[in-house]
């Protein structure tokens, strides 16, 4: 648990941080000593507690969010709910499309616009029986310039983007869980920085709906807890499908048990010779940590497979953030030049200026790089992976003296399945400060506002 100290700093310790559970609170629906709707009034209350401080929210739809917990709750003493997480209360980050809340995208030139209609998975959620509750910010369009939310752990600093509210939600313990996006560690980067779990599918697994202009987005949840998670990426899954023409993520309806891996790889990329000391350290820390937990690990000094596949990556960072640039051209120019104002200078320099630099003929030869490193090693669990899984076995057989059983690593074997890997309690995520308590990056939030301006012109945002 967490206590809030002067300055709205919070107490962490990764190994006692618990977040808010749903599926722990069901069997308590189930014989009429809690419900859908007390869940959701605590829930209401430590929003109007931290939000001042957190600013994780655009919008609460609080009388829409109790009639559906009054509607869940109904359901849970008939016996008859819908699924799992009838009654999960539920944040949306602000690039996907609500019918009964605006969808502003963290831009100024988009405030105000209303679509009115339901992205594929918030209707997915919806017939699951979840409480759609609010907006969670983004940062603006998916992009690099800041929001206005803080760590929950700490105002000085930042919750990652590009899902700030997301993480922030869930680590403040105002909801169980959210839904977030990603195109270059969007949904992965607020769960390290929030104490909180994220998955972020295969590409495709889960129905992007309306928002299927960048070949790289994938849309994902946070959550406190693997067992939350699963439960909620699953019952999208199974009613929206995939995005036209990619399986949909697939699965046990319920959590499967942990298996431990047998081997991880460590890959570090180009940022890694970007760390700072304190970030290597506790990276280090929770490597440590799997090691002892008996998991054999792997790092590009160590293999030849995993160091083939770090000289593959070279140069992806701003060849990703060129081809996203180049995907969202058109519609980046058409709301400037509708609106000079309506987005920030940082977002125009990303979007806009990137993309004529790139230019056709540089994102051309884009995909064809990314098709060579891809083709050079695949990743171990990845879909036609299995001759690299076959490398890395080999590997640890001749580290460890015994060939590893087929198909344990931390992913599952086929296609976007899961399997959670037994980890270390208390296993930490992000940065450790100097005094030895647990921060996410020692940058301060950003301090941008929430803008104004004309609505918006039917684009679709991105996802840093």
């Amino acid at each position: 648990m967490s206590s809030v100290r002067d300055g709205g700093v919070v107490a962490y310790d990764p190994a006692t941080f618990e977040g808010l559970r749903f599926h722990t609170a069901t069997a308590a629906f189930r014989d009429g000593t809690d419900s859908p709707r007390e869940y959701l009034e605590r829930c209401l209350a430590t929003i109007a507690e931290r939000e001042p401080a957190v600013r994780a929210w655009v919008v609460l739809n609080e009388d829409g969010a109790r009639q559906q917990a009054a509607a869940s709750t109904r359901r849970w003493q008939r016996g008859e709910p819908l699924s799992p997480i009838d009654g999960l209360p539920i944040g949306i980050k602000d690039l996907l499309e609500t019918r009964d809340m605006p969808t502003q995208m963290g831009c100024a030139a988009f405030a105000g616009n209303f679509p009115k209609r339901d992205n594929a998975a918030v209707w997915a959620l919806r017939r699951a029986g979840a409480v759609v509750l609010g907006k969670t910010v983004t940062t603006e369009l998916g992009g690099p310039e800041p929001s206005p939310t803080t760590n929950p752990f700490d105002p000085r600093h930042t919750p990652g983007g590009s899902s700030s509210g997301s993480g922030a939600a869930v680590g403040a313990r105002m909801v169980p869980a959210t839904i977030a996006t990603q195109t270059g560690g969007s949904l992965m980067r607020p769960a390290s920085f929030n104490g909180a779990w994220g998955l972020k599918p295969t590409q495709g697994a889960i129905n992007r709906g309306e928002r299927q202009t960048s070949s790289m987005t994938s849309h994902g949840v946070l959550a406190a807890c693997p067992e939350d998670m699963w439960l909620i990426a699953i019952a999208i899954a199974s009613r929206a499908g995939g995005d036209p023409g990619r399986p949909a993520l697939y699965g046990p309806a319920t959590p499967p048990p942990a298996r431990r891996p047998g081997t991880v790889a460590v890959i570090e990329t180009e940022a890694g010779e970007r760390l700072d000391p304190v970030s290597r350290g506790a990276f280090d820390q929770v490597v440590a940590q799997v090691e002892a937990a008996g998991v054999t690990v792997l790092r590009r000094a160590d293999d030849a497979v995993v160091e083939r596949f770090e000289q593959s990556l070279s140069g992806v960072t701003d060849l990703g953030s060129g081809i996203l640039a180049w995907e969202h051209y058109w519609a980046f120019r058409d709301i400037v030049a509708n609106d000079p104002d309506g987005v920030s200078a940082r977002g125009k320099r990303f979007f806009i200026e990137a993309a004529e630099r790139l230019g056709a003929a540089g994102y051309g030869g884009g995909p064809a790089h990314a098709r060579r490193g891809a083709g050079h090693v695949r990743a171990p669990g990845s879909p036609g992976g299995r001759g690299h899984r076959a490398d890395l076995e080999r590997s640890r057989s001749g580290m460890a003296g015994r060939r590893a059983r087929p198909g344990a690593g931390p992913v599952a074997d086929r296609g976007p399945g899961l399997q959670l890997p037994e980890l270390p309690a208390g296993c930490p995520c992000g940065e450790r400060a100097a005094d030895g308590r647990r921060r996410s990056p020692l940058r301060p939030a950003g301090d941008g506002t929430a803008g104004h301006g004309r609505q918006g012109h039917g684009h679709r945002a991105v996802d840093g």
